[in-house]
C-alpha cells in the first residue's frame, strides 16, 4: 500500500507540473495567437496570463486573439490545466493497470500452468508443482504455492487428520487470495473517479467560459455574432477535455474490473481443483 502511495504521489505531481507547462508554453506560445502589433518579447513574467513569456510594451497582458486550435485550448481558463492533469492520470493509471494486470497471470498461459500443476500433484510431484509455479509467477501462481507448501509442510504431521490439514491449507489459500486479490484492484477506485470528476470539472469550466463571454457581450453593446461563437468555442474547449478524461476512465475501468472479475474466477477455479487433489491424495 505504501509503495502504491509513492506512486500515486509521483504520478500526480508529475501529471501536475506538465499540465502547467504544455498550458503556459505550449497552448499558450505567442505563435498560436494573431499578431495585434504590441507584442514584445519580455522573458518569463510569472503569469499564466500573459502568453508564452510574452506582454505589451505597457506590462499588460496582449490582446489573445487564437490563431489556431491550441490558442483557443489556451484560453479555455485555469481549468483547462486541471483537466489536462486528470487526462494525464487517467492514461498513466490505464498503462499501470493493463501492465499489472498482464503481469498478474504470469508468464506464460494459465490453462497450460494449471494443467501441469494438476498432473504435477496427481503424480505426487509435489516438488515439480512448486517449481512451476516459481517458473509462472503472478497472482494465481503465488495462490497456488502457498496451498501447496502448506500441504507439503503438514503432509509430515502424524497428529493431524486429513480434514485438519486440508482446513489448514484452505486457510492459506484464502490468506494469499487476501494479500493478491487486493492488489489487483489497486487504483481502480482512483480511475473511476476520475472518470466522474473529468466531467463535472469540464462542465465547471464551460459555464465560467459562458459567464465570461455573455458578461464581455454585455458590457459591449451590441453583440457581436464572431465574437459570441468564439467565447462559446472557448467555453465548449473545457467540455470536450472532460468528455475525454471521462471516456477514457469509464471505458478503462469497466475493461480492467471485468478482467480483474476473469482472473479471480480462474483463481476460485483453480483453488477449488487444487483443494479436490490434495483431498483425493489425504485419503
Amino acid at each position: 500500500m505504501k509503495k502504491s502511495g509513492t506512486f500515486t504521489a509521483i504520478v500526480v505531481t508529475v501529471a501536475i507540473v506538465v499540465s502547467i507547462i504544455v498550458h503556459v508554453w505550449v497552448f499558450g506560445n505567442v505563435k498560436n495567437f494573431k499578431d495585434t502589433g504590441n507584442l514584445t518579447p519580455a522573458g518569463w513574467t510569472g503569469k499564466l496570463g500573459s502568453i508564452g513569456g510574452y506582454k505589451t510594451v505597457d506590462g499588460k497582458d496582449p490582446s489573445l486573439v487564437p490563431a489556431n486550435l491550441l490558442g483557443t485550448v489556451y484560453l479555455g481558463g485555469f481549468v483547462v490545466p486541471i483537466l489536462l492533469t486528470l487526462s494525464i492520470m487517467v492514461v498513466t493509471y490505464t498503462i499501470e493497470r493493463y501492465l499489472s494486470l498482464n503481469k498478474a497471470k504470469g508468464r506464460g498461459k494459465i490453462e497450460v500452468f494449471l494443467k501441469d500443476v494438476q498432473l504435477a500433484l496427481k503424480d505426487g510431484k509435489i516438488e515439480e508443482a512448486v517449481s512451476l509455479c516459481d517458473n509462472q509467477r503472478g497472482s494465481i501462481a503465488n495462490i497456488i504455492k502457498q496451498g501447496i507448501e502448506r500441504y507439503q509442510t503438514l503432509a509430515f504431521v502424524k497428529d493431524m487428520d486429513a480434514e485438519k490439514k486440508l482446513e489448514e491449507v484452505k486457510n492459506a489459500i484464502e490468506e494469499a487470495m487476501g494479500l493478491e486479490i487486493p492488489l489487483l484492484n489497486t487504483n481502480l477506485p482512483v480511475i473511476a473517479t476520475i472518470a466522474s470528476i473529468s466531467v463535472l470539472f469540464g462542465l465547471f469550466g464551460t459555464v465560467l467560459g459562458m459567464i465570461r463571454s455573455f458578461a464581455a457581450m454585455s458590457s459591449a453593446g451590441t453583440p457581436n455574432a464572431s465574437e459570441l461563437s468564439a467565447g462559446i468555442s472557448e467555453a465548449l474547449i473545457n467540455t470536450a477535455f472532460g468528455l475525454f478524461g471521462a471516456i477514457v476512465g469509464t471505458i478503462s475501468y469497466n475493461f480492467f474490473l471485468t478482467k480483474v472479475g476473469n482472473i479471480t474466477y480462474m483463481i476460485d477455479e483453480a483453488t477449488y481443483n487444487l483443494l479436490s487433489i490434495l483431498a483425493i491424495r489425504s485419503k
